[in-house]
């Protein structure tokens, strides 16, 4: 049995990006065989860092297919390109369960990390039962406001630094900020960038793109760069990932409102958003929402719905959980020449290119 401080965990969600953004929005959708072809360029960086075993979320989408062919033509060439992958023994569902189910599991198993591909909903189911180990995100959803935008084969190489070693965690790991919502203190969820109060009570099409109907707004960091609700946050007072607090804002119709900000709340998507008030979220202090009733967008997707009834905490929390710090890795590789082999192992890569 190989040792599970150096296996890394792969969940691929084969069904993000397919939500209303597609048609109201110019947003991607990564085919399925974009999704299996960075799974392999994912497997390919972690063997190339010593990583010899990788657990997979089996899904019924078609990745698997795409991605065991691959391993196949790399064997019928005898080349030595991949780890051994074992997928998790786990039912198929085809939601959001699965990614929850295949993470905790991972966990339990005591992975080093987890590369996670999809979008901030992915991420944040992920991130609901991962615990304390990291996760490395890769873009392919419709809004990405939390994974980084990267070359999958780098976030590879640095999570396969971490896993075996060659980089302390110390340096490898940061900590990140999230949000947490109660009602009446028994219905509990996570957002990992922003959460919505609109006034629609009912959930419908689930993604955010009227924003008439918003009306307060929480994020755990605000970047310009972004797309999503965070933006309208980002373009009004920047606030990193890693600094402390978060930020609050009450939204009103842009008609009536005496600020507006330009906001790409969606893929292609730039829309007026009325900002009544804003200001600093501090860590660790519940605040109860101004409206009275309507429903709760998690990272851009309505989950939630409450009414007058009902009692509603939004808090933030600080070191909630573990990424990879890509950026940090691929440095630290740098320094330490951690890619760099003695000039004998040049010689022989050149010889074989030749």
């Amino acid at each position: 049995m190989k040792s599970e401080a150096s296996t890394v965990g792969i969940i691929a969600n084969p069904v993000s990006a397919r939500d209303i953004r597609r048609v109201v929005a110019n947003a991607t959708s990564l085919q399925i065989t974009d999704r299996a072809n960075i799974v392999l360029r994912v497997l390919a960086a972690l063997k190339a860092c010593g990583v010899e075993r990788v657990l997979i979320m089996p899904e019924a989408g078609g990745i698997r297919g795409h991605v065991e062919r691959g391993l196949m033509r790399a064997t019928h060439r005898r080349d030595a390109l991949f780890p051994d992958i074992e997928y998790v023994s786990m039912p198929i569902t085809g939601t959001v369960t699965d990614s929850q189910t295949a993470a905790r599991r991972m966990a339990e198993a005591g992975v080093a990390a987890i590369v996670v591909l999809g979008g901030d909903g992915t991420h944040r189911a992920v991130v609901a039962e991962c615990g304390q180990t990291p996760i490395a995100g890769i873009s392919t959803g419709t809004n990405n406001a939390f994974p980084e935008h990267r070359e999958p084969t780098i976030t590879g190489l640095a999570a396969g630094l971490m896993a075996t070693g060659r980089v302390p965690r110390s340096v490898a790991t940061q900590a990140n900020k999230r949000l947490e919502v109660s009602i009446n203190g028994d219905q509990h969820d996570i957002a990992l960038v922003d959460i919505a109060l609109v006034s629609e009570r009912y959930i419908g099409a689930r993604a955010l793109w009227r924003p008439d109907n918003f009306r307060e707004l929480y994020v755990t960091f605000a970047d310009p760069e972004v797309i999503g609700m965070s933006a309208i946050a980002g373009l009004l007072c920047p606030v990193s990932r890693r600094e402390p607090g978060g930020m609050y804002l009450r939204l009103e119709h842009a008609a009536t409102a005496t600020q507006t900000v330009q906001a790409p709340i969606a893929p292609g998507m730039i829309i007026p958003v009325g900002v009544k008030a804003w200001e600093p979220m501090r860590a660790n202090h519940p605040i109860k929402p101004q409206p009275r009733a309507g429903s709760i967008a998690l990272d851009g997707e309505r989950e939630l719905s409450f009414s007058e009834q009902d009692e509603v905490t939004i808090t933030l929390v600080e070191n909630a959980f573990q990424t990879v710090d890509v950026s940090a890795c691929m440095q630290f590789a740098a320094r330490h020449g951690l890619q760099v082999g003695d000039g004998t192992e040049r010689a022989i890569k050149h010889q074989a290119l030749e």
